[in-house]
């Protein structure tokens, strides 16, 4: 395949275009590393690939697609035998290539998802904002709108189903509490079978999917059965998990009238740039579920096409059973028959788009195109980046609420010469540098030639911390004092905790830190983690492999800015100290020349070396020195060999004997 783009090479993409057939199918555009930059679907595939080069047709698209043109090397098809096929053939591609430039929607920096890896023997379910895709067989369910809701529905899940707790084995060779108590059964230990225990997840995905109801009628039925087998405790078991079920339904659920229908309702409220796109699930007349999308909104995209998009998109990603019987829509779609007929033979039954114009189904968009139009003004205000970095911060370090206050620390030198430290703080995603602190290394052990990053970062800890160290060993309620941090009333001065510490380095510098921090018994009330610059890794103690993160999720973006303020106040304080050493010349060592004598000497002589060269008696004739300074400054320069003095001493000793 060739590597040069095919704009530039006008009589081969005029013959490709030629090859291209005028049937329906699918279009993949790669560049010149064979990466697929584009897929798309046509009813007419000559003519809508023939649309992407054809002369002054570019100014017609939007700039993201006259980039990918421009890197276009090669163009394949693929014919299907109607056009639905292949709407659901460039879904299937799509999903398994990630193509850059297909990426309109933006709800996986903005809305989080609930993922199962369903690939793995004892699949793991948590939160996250990016789907990654790493096996086709996961699946991430959302994205969610309200992440608290979502965190409460999670936590509430795990204490009703049986599920692993922790992503990693507190021990090798025994199971943790959890087992104990029934929370978990015991994956680490494998005390369950992958089977019974994808079972186990199957169950829960149904919470997930809006399917409260059919899992209701399940356990109930299960229960049922247990109990006509006298297997009380099982059944004991089954009926605390419909009590959990009740108890998550009545916080999730909300009337909306017209209980016999089940139903999906999109609409969207859009600006210049950014449109936010609301879809309610509803099931027996209950909103059991709200996600959102955010797409980009171009003057020249239409609504219509903007809620096609989104259908597209989420539809692909769920299975057949998610699918309701009927769509309410806020706008008509550009291919809406097409739709249905896809969306139709997704869920093995007829599925209708509706567009309605009044009345009850009118009054419920109006409730999506309200809620909608909020999380536009969310996405429009200014500190939204900022509390979603936050956010991904707090999934990525299991914290149970965004960080507000978070530290960072770095170290200057230059072979050890000049070491400085720096803190930096940003509070809710911000730059607090009001709150930035210096630091000079007063290790006698770190000098100019002997650098040693370790030592310089735990003496900084130990200054750090020394005074919440002490009001611990007397007594104090740390956790009273963080609570008072917001007042400004501080019980000792103490109001500075952080709720993250980041350090520059890697397990090296980690481990250091930590044992700083355990000679201040603060080693458990501290969280602390390190980002490593080479491979963006973030590490935290007690763990020998890094995170699983991505180097452009919000919060390791929010760990990099931190890390680079934290980088440029300690390189910035380094520069200046050692400015201001070398601005002190060798004329400040001599005992007596004080700043003025040394600025008047060298205004007299104009540089170092011209007084280098002097007699004492030229250095006498220079303002402000007498003869006995003038010999210091002299000597200073010419310093005489001891043995050569000693020589010169025994010689005239033995001129006077003579």
């Amino acid at each position: 395949m060739s590597a040069i783009p095919m704009l530039q090479q006008a009589e081969r993409l005029k013959a490709r275009l030629a090859e291209i057939p005028s049937e329906p199918g699918c279009y993949l555009m790669r560049d010149g590393e064979d990466r697929v930059l584009y897929i798309g679907k046509a009813k007419v595939l000559r003519n809508r690939v023939r649309s992407y080069f054809q002369s002054g047709s570019g100014h017609g698209h939007s700039p993201r697609i006259r980039l990918m043109v421009r890197q276009v090397c090669e163009i394949e098809f693929i014919v299907t035998d109607s056009e639905a096929e292949a709407l659901a053939l460039e879904s299937n591609l799509i999903k398994q290539n990630q193509p850059h430039f297909n990426v309109l929607l933006k709800d996986d920096k903005k809305y989080p998802y609930l993922c199962i890896t369903w690939s793995e023997a004892y699949p793991r379910i948590f939160i996250t904002r990016r789907r990654r895709f790493r096996s086709p067989l996961d699946r991430f369910y959302g994205p969610y709108v309200d992440v608290g809701l979502l965190r409460r529905t999670l936590a509430l899940v795990k204490r009703v189903f049986p599920l692993r707790q922790r992503p990693q084995p507190l021990y090798k060779e025994r199971t943790c509490l959890n087992y104990d108590i029934g929370r978990c059964p015991g994956v680490c230990q494998q005390k369950i079978s992958s089977e019974a225990y994808h079972q186990t997840l199957r169950q829960v995905a149904m919470v997930f999917q809006g399917r409260n109801d059919e899992l209701i009628d399940l356990l109930s039925a299960q229960m049922e059965r247990y109990a006509e087998r006298l297997d009380f405790e099982s059944a004991a078991r089954v009926r605390d998990q419909l009590q959990g079920l009740d108890t998550l339904t009545a916080d999730q659920k909300m009337s909306l009238g017209d209980g016999s229908i089940s139903r999906d309702v999109i609409a969207l409220a859009a600006d210049q740039r950014v449109a936010a796109v609301q879809l309610f699930q509803m099931r027996a007349g209950k909103l059991v579920g709200r996600l959102g999308y955010m797409a980009d909104a171009a003057s020249s995209a239409e609504p219509g096409r903007i809620l096609q998009t989104v259908i597209e998109e989420h539809y692909s990603q769920v299975e057949g059973v998610e699918i309701p019987p009927e769509l309410l829509l806020q706008h008509p779609l550009p291919q809406q028959e097409l739709i249905a007929e896809w969306l139709s033979e997704q869920r093995g039954r007829k599925v209708r788009l509706v567009v309605p114009q009044r009345q009850q189904k009118a009054d419920l968009i109006e409730l999506v195109v309200r809620n909608a139009g909020y999380e536009l003004q969310r996405a429009q205000h200014a500190s939204e980046q900022n509390l979603l970095a936050t956010e991904d911060l707090a999934q990525l370090l299991d914290l149970t609420d965004p960080p507000r206050r978070i530290e960072g620390f770095d170290i200057s030198h230059i072979q050890g010469s000049d070491a400085v430290a720096s803190q930096v703080v940003f509070i809710d995603g911000l730059p607090a540098k009001q709150h930035y602190r210096k630091y000079k290394i007063q290790s006698s052990s770190i000098r100019s030639g002997h650098s040693d990053d370790f030592m310089a970062m735990a003496e900084i800890m130990r200054r750090r911390f020394r005074r919440w160290a002490q009001a611990k060993a007397e007594g104090a309620d740390l956790a009273a004092l963080r609570r008072s941090t917001d007042s400004a009333l501080h019980t000792g001065g103490l109001g500075d905790w952080p709720d993250v510490v980041m350090i520059d380095g890697g397990k090296g510098q980690l481990s250091a830190v930590m044992e700083a921090l355990r000679e201040l018994n603060l080693h458990e009330d501290l969280v602390v983690c390190s980002l490593a610059k080479q491979r963006e890794e973030v590490f935290v103690p007690g763990a020998k492999d890094p995170l699983d993160s991505e180097a452009d999720q919000l919060g390791i973006q929010l760990l990099r800015r931190l890390r680079d303020e934290a980088h440029r106040f300690a390189v910035s304080f380094h520069r200046q100290q050692r400015g201001e050493r070398m601005k002190r010349s060798r004329l400040s060592d001599i005992p007596g020349l004080g700043p003025r004598r040394v600025r008047d000497l060298l205004a007299h002589f104009r540089s170092i070396d011209a007084i280098q060269l002097a007699s004492p008696d030229q250095i006498a004739a220079a303002p402000g020195m007498g003869p006995a300074l003038a010999q210091a400054v002299w000597e200073y320069f010419h310093p005489q060999d001891p043995e050569a003095t000693a020589d010169t001493e025994d010689g005239a000793v033995a001129e006077l004997a003579s």
